[in-house]
């Protein structure tokens, strides 16, 4: 039984050198993953529904099945993992880890009951979460593995750039408010309202359904904006130096051709 937990384990647990029996059945659930996920994307094509209702039913059904045992298996399987290792505490601890949470909400709308609301909305909310699937793309894609090291390498310094953008929201909504109020009550009604015309214009987005009339907001939000232009150029450039440091931690370092030596970047 403990051999079999372990191949379980091992076919099951996404690694660069996976081949054969591990390499099919990875690649066999990011397919299901895929085709599951364009299936809940036409069936809000009322037509395609129409015609095509049970064979999305049928996928729904298999991608159900599949996702659950798959689910039950590595719950069972994750004591081979030396940091899940004891039997209930350690199972109890892997099924709050994210990638378990996200197989867990990728299974759990299908056992919900289906009378909760009298009208649509339950059957909305329940196509929503089915959309969650696709999140267990990130156990198959190097490249989503990839993100998610450069997101936790840095998640310091994007910390404190995303304490730095509430900050200079509040300023913002907060300035225009106390000079546009008096103008156009109804657009610039309070602060939470103004962070709406913030957001736009320091995203450069700028809808035009709140535009500062005031000189002194006009003003304002001229100096904003600049600031918004430098600003989200922060993430980007943190982004893309721990993308580099990442890509070459992963190729290892380089060594010579001739002499076997490793090359100093």
């Amino acid at each position: 039984m403990e051999r079999l937990k372990q191949r379980l384990f091992h076919v099951l647990e996404v690694e660069e050198s996976d081949v054969g029996l591990e390499r099919s059945v990875n690649i066999g659930l990011l397919v299901l993953i895929v085709v599951n996920v364009v299936a809940v994307i036409l069936e809000t094509v009322r037509s395609l529904k129409v015609r095509y209702d049970v064979i999305f039913d049928v996928i729904e059904a298999a991608s159900i099945g599949v996702f659950t045992v798959e689910y039950l298996l590595r719950v069972w399987s994750c004591t081979v993992n030396p940091e899940f290792r004891k039997p209930v505490s350690g199972r109890i601890r892997f099924v709050l880890s994210p990638l378990a949470l996200i197989d867990l909400a990728a299974i759990v709308p299908a056992y919900l009951p289906g009378d909760v609301f009298l009208d649509l909305r339950y059957a909305r909310i329940v196509r929503l979460i089915r959309m969650l699937r696709l999140l267990k793309i990130s156990r198959y894609s190097k490249t989503v593995r990839l993100f998610g090291n450069v997101v936790r390498a840095k998640k310091t310094d994007l910390g404190l750039i995303a304490l730095l953008l509430l900050l200079l929201l509040v300023i913002a909504s907060s300035s225009m408010f106390f000079i546009e109020h008096s103008g156009q009550p109804e657009n610039f009604s309070s602060i939470p309202a103004a962070m709406w015309w913030a957001i736009q214009t320091l995203t450069t987005v700028g809808y035009g359904d709140m535009v500062p009339q005031t000189p002194p907001g006009r003003f304002v939000g001229s100096l904003i904006a600049l600031i918004g232009i430098g600003f989200f150029a922060l993430p980007a450039g943190v982004l893309s130096a721990a993308f580099a440091e990442e890509i070459a931690r992963m190729k290892g370092p380089r060594t010579c051709r001739r002499c076997g030596e490793s090359i100093d970047e």
